[in-house]
C-alpha cells in the first residue's frame, strides 16, 4: 500500500502599501526562505497578481519545489477571510471587491486563503505565538489603524459577512475626531498613530508647560515614548489619555466576550507600561464586575517584521487543501 505524506510547507504573503513580502513557512513556524516585491509599481491589478504568482512559484521552485507547498495564505488590508476578497481597501487604488484568492488559485493551481492583517495576525498568534493554547481571546493590533479580532472556543469569529471584531470603529465620542473610515469619534481616531500625535499636539497647544516633545523634529508614537522614558510629564499624559480610551473600548468588548486573554501587537504596543498601564487600570475599572481581574494581557511573541507573514501562513494552514501538484 502506498502512503501519502502530508505537505509541511505553506506560502505566507503580506501585502502592504509599499512592499509585498513572500515567505515559505514550515509546520513549526520557521521561515525557510523569503523575498519581496514592490506593491504598486504595476500598471494594473492583474499585472500585480501575475507578478506575485510568478514570484511565489520561483521562490518555491528554488527551495525544494512547488510540490512541497500545501497552500498559500495572504494578509492584506480589507481582506475578507470568509470569501477571499479584498473589499474597498481605503489606501489602495484597487477599489471595489477584488476576488484575490480566486485569481491566485487559477494562476497557482493550489489553495489560497485571504484575510485582513488583524485576522491573519490573530491566527498567527494562536498557532505560533502568545495565544498558543488559548481558546477565547482578543487580538489587538495598534499601528496606523486599530485592528482587532476575537476567538471563541478556539475558532476565529467572522460574523455574518466576515467583518466581526471591528473594535476600532466603535463610536466612543459623538461628533468626535474624524476617522479614516469617514465617520467621527471612532476609537481608532484616538489610539492609532495619528490619534496619538493629535493628542500630543492638543496638549502642547493647551498649555505653556515645558515638554521634550516641543523640540522633537519628528513627532511619532516612538519619539513620544522616548520622552516618557526620560520622565517628560506631558508625554506621559499623552499615553495616559490614549490608554484610557483603549481600556474603555476593551472593557466594552470584553464585557460582551469574556475573553481569557487580550494579546497586543503592533508598533504602538512597544510603548509598554506608558500605554498598557493606563489601559489595564481603565479596563479593570470599567469592565463587567464578574470579568474583572480575570483577563490576562499579553504582548505578542512574534517580531514586528515577520508577524504578518507568519499570520498569512496561519491562514494558509487553515484553508482546505487543493493542489494540482502531487
Amino acid at each position: 500500500m502506498d502512503l501519502e505524506f502530508a505537505k509541511t510547507r505553506v506560502i505566507g504573503v503580506d501585502i502592504s502599501l509599499k512592499t509585498t513580502s513572500i515567505g515559505i513557512v514550515d509546520i513549526r513556524g520557521n521561515i525557510v526562505a523569503e523575498t519581496q516585491m514592490a506593491t504598486l509599481e504595476y500598471e494594473s491589478l492583474p499585472a500585480f497578481v501575475n507578478k506575485l504568482c510568478e514570484t511565489i512559484i520561483k521562490l518555491a521552485e528554488d527551495n525544494g519545489g512547488v510540490e512541497k507547498i500545501r497552500s498559500v495564505g495572504v494578509s492584506a488590508p480589507s481582506g475578507n477571510l470568509m470569501h477571499g476578497s479584498i473589499v474597498n481597501a481605503a489606501n489602495f487604488p484597487w477599489q471595489g471587491e477584488i476576488p484575490l484568492a480566486a485569481m491566485m488559485r487559477d494562476l497557482l493551481g493550489m489553495a489560497v486563503g485571504v484575510a485582513n492583517d488583524c485576522h491573519a495576525s490573530g491566527m498567527g498568534e494562536k498557532i505560533y505565538g502568545a495565544a498558543h493554547g488559548l481558546k477565547d481571546f482578543i487580538a489587538i493590533h495598534l499601528g496606523t489603524g486599530l485592528g482587532s479580532c476575537f476567538f471563541s472556543d478556539g475558532k476565529i469569529q467572522l460574523g455574518a459577512d466576515g467583518y466581526a471584531g471591528e473594535m476600532g470603529h466603535m463610536c466612543m465620542v459623538e461628533n468626535g475626531r474624524q476617522c479614516g473610515c469617514g465617520y467621527r469619534g471612532c476609537l481608532e481616531a484616538y489610539v492609532n498613530t495619528n490619534g496619538i500625535i493629535m493628542t500630543a499636539r492638543e496638549l502642547m497647544s493647551q498649555s505653556d508647560k515645558p515638554s521634550l516633545m516641543r523640540s522633537l523634529d519628528h513627532l511619532s508614537p516612538r519619539t513620544i515614548k522616548e520622552c516618557c522614558d526620560k520622565g517628560d510629564e506631558m508625554a506621559i499624559e499623552v499615553y495616559r489619555i490614549t490608554g484610557e480610551y483603549l481600556g474603555w473600548g476593551l472593557s466594552i468588548y470584553a464585557s460582551v466576550l469574556n475573553p481569557e486573554a487580550i494579546v497586543f501587537a503592533g508598533g504602538i504596543s512597544n510603548a509598554g507600561k506608558w500605554l498598557l498601564g493606563p489601559t489595564r487600570d481603565t479596563y479593570e475599572r470599567l469592565v463587567f464586575h464578574n470579568v474583572r481581574g480575570r483577563t490576562k494581557m499579553y504582548m505578542s511573541m512574534l517580531d514586528d517584521y515577520h508577524r504578518d507573514m507568519l499570520g498569512a501562513s496561519a491562514v494558509a494552514w487553515d484553508v482546505q487543501e487543493y493542489s494540482l501538484f502531487k
